[in-house]
């Protein structure tokens, strides 16, 4: 009887050693906000998701395996909180059907090398746009809104699926001990699929109140074209206690044509308000300014309350627009280009 007793309280401990070794989180981000875009065919009214943040559902585990390493994976989803679907995963704002895992869907091995990552993850030029934004990439004031355009037949949205993210992806990341140098290499296998075919790397350095990095990548031939799109972009940030101040500067090319994209934002934190400015330019292909202005007011760590305003002006053959705006409301006016574009929307973002 003791022995058994003794061999079940061993067997006990050695299960909740394994437990601690091991674990699984659940997590995300929950955003909307009423939102309206005025554009020359008129205005568009909505209840829209990620005014601040990008809503996102996250499943992600890690299992110490010994010697120092760990192996983990990570799921996460898109939310369209204003109808409760999934979304697609690709531009902001983009809603779909049932939910599924195209933000990221990953499994990793990690120890004092670095890490191996391997599945559908963000590509190494697509950290410059959301870490250097003082509008984290979202709502209508954020800085992609002069990369994407229906007039814009390349280089960026002609059909590549690897702007932000890229399947079949195998990375390598750098170890954190080396000094605030940070860096990742991504390679992704196109199967067959035009535009999905990855190559790219990413070097920064991160230490104290500055943060910068650049980053270099090719997309194999994207979409109707002859010609592969490549991309570099360089980002930074500096924090000078009072304010932080952002810059970014992207540039894409394919087929002749070249995209160049330029933003310098600032964060200005006042207790629990935040007050954000950035200014972006495109030019080259298509030219076009954005003025964003953003109030964001902190309930808890975990709740905020926000306010946005964009105003986009296009040059002569240019259409950017807003976030959110439904870019037929543009075309249906008298000029579908060289218009001016505004937004502002009022919003609330729960993470847990």
């Amino acid at each position: 009887m003791k022995r058994t007793l003794l061999a079940a309280a061993a067997l006990m401990a050695f299960a909740g050693v394994a437990s601690a070794q091991s674990s699984v989180n659940i997590g995300g981000i929950l955003d909307v906000a009423a939102r309206s875009v005025s554009n020359p065919g008129g205005a568009l009214k909505t209840l829209s998701p990620d005014g601040l943040q990008t809503s996102r559902f996250i499943v992600r585990g890690v299992e110490d395996i010994g010697g120092g390493m760990r192996a983990s994976f990570w799921l996460e989803g898109a939310v369209s909180v204003d109808s409760g679907g999934g979304a697609s995963g690709g531009a902001p704002g983009a809603t779909g059907g049932g939910h599924t895992w195209q933000r990221r869907s990953t499994v990793s091995l990690s120890g004092s090398f670095g890490e191996i990552r391997l599945g559908r993850d963000y590509t190494s030029t697509f950290w410059t746009h959301v870490l250097f934004d003082p509008f984290n990439l979202a709502g209508v004031a954020n800085q992609a809104n002069l990369m994407t355009s229906t007039k814009m037949a390349t280089p960026v949205n002609s059909g590549g699926t690897t702007l932000l993210r890229a399947n079949n992806m195998i990375g390598y990341f750098l170890p954190g001990n080396l000094g605030g140098i940070y860096g990742q290499f991504n390679v992704a296998a196109g199967e067959g699929v035009t535009g999905n075919k990855y190559i790219g790397g990413r070097l920064g350095y991160a230490k104290g109140p500055l943060n910068v990095a650049f980053a270099y990548g090719v997309t194999d031939k994207t979409g109707t074209m002859t010609d592969d799109m490549k991309a570099w972009n360089l980002g930074g940030s500096y924090d000078l206690g009072f304010m932080r101040v952002l810059g970014q500067y992207h540039n894409y090319s394919s087929g002749g044509r070249t995209l160049k994209n330029a933003m310098l934002g600032a964060v200005v934190p006042v207790g629990a308000s935040s007050f954000k400015a950035s200014y972006s330019r495109s030019g080259d292909f298509r030219a076009a300014t954005q003025l964003g202005l953003g109030y964001q007011y902190d309930l808890s760590k975990r709740t905020a309350l926000y306010t946005t305003y964009s105003r986009v002006k296009n040059k002569a053959g240019a259409d950017f627009t807003a976030s959110g705006s439904g870019r037929a409301i543009a075309a249906t006016g008298a000029g579908s280009t060289g218009f001016t574009s505004t937004g502002y929307e009022a919003g609330v973002r729960h993470s847990f």
